[in-house]
């Protein structure tokens, strides 16, 4: 059997296993609401896909990245030195929709989203991402990002228009630094920093 060449540049890209990112949740009678609403719509949409866990559901702060073979530690590190820094006191957040990600005709991720009630988290991620920036996290400048607060209800929806939904508020008291291992449907907190004191 013949060798196969080996050309530089050429060589596949190695896999991404684990993933990092900043997120709050939802406290624990809040998230079985929530999962009891994906459970209704996705059987509304009669579809085969399965809503989200409870204890899976939150919502995304902050990516800072996927990687391969583990967390490189030096990230760890900045990530919590920049989320020590955070001074904000607790808010309310309010999503009032719900929304398919998906792009149309493909199916997509369903959603809840919010407009007026989550402008704490937005205001939680724009200080992250200042005090990322001033620990040196961020390996090139960071251009401004959109950022679209929600919870992930189901992956694999079919389209659908935004409509509202029944308000789901919670108190976010706290935000953590999330370690997900990629493929295995598991998000361990590596640890997590209470709001407490006036905006940063």
């Amino acid at each position: 059997m013949p060798e196969q060449l080996w050309l530089p540049g050429l060589e596949a890209p190695p896999t991404l296993t684990d993933g990092l990112f900043f997120a709050v949740f939802p406290d624990t009678k809040t998230a079985a609401g929530i999962a009891k609403l994906a459970q209704q719509l996705c059987g509304e949409a009669r579809t085969r896909s399965k809503p989200l866990a409870a204890g899976r559901l939150h919502t995304t702060l902050l990516h800072l990245g996927n990687f391969a073979g583990g967390l490189p530690q030096h990230k760890v590190d900045a990530a919590k030195r920049a989320a020590s820094s955070i001074s904000m006191a607790p808010f309310t957040v309010e999503f009032d929709a719900v929304a398919n990600f998906g792009k149309k005709p493909r199916p997509g991720p369903m959603v809840l989203t919010g407009d007026e009630g989550v402008v704490g988290l937005h205001a939680l991620h724009d200080a992250l991402e200042r005090a990322l920036t001033h620990v040196g996290f961020w390996e090139s400048p960071v251009t401004a990002r959109s950022y679209e607060p929600h919870v992930t209800l189901a992956y694999g929806m079919p389209p659908a228009d935004k409509r509202p939904v029944e308000p789901v508020c919670w108190n976010v008291r706290e935000f953590g630094l999330i370690h997900s291992l990629i493929g295995r449907t598991r998000h361990i907190a590596l640890e997590r920093w209470p709001l407490s004191g006036g905006e940063s």
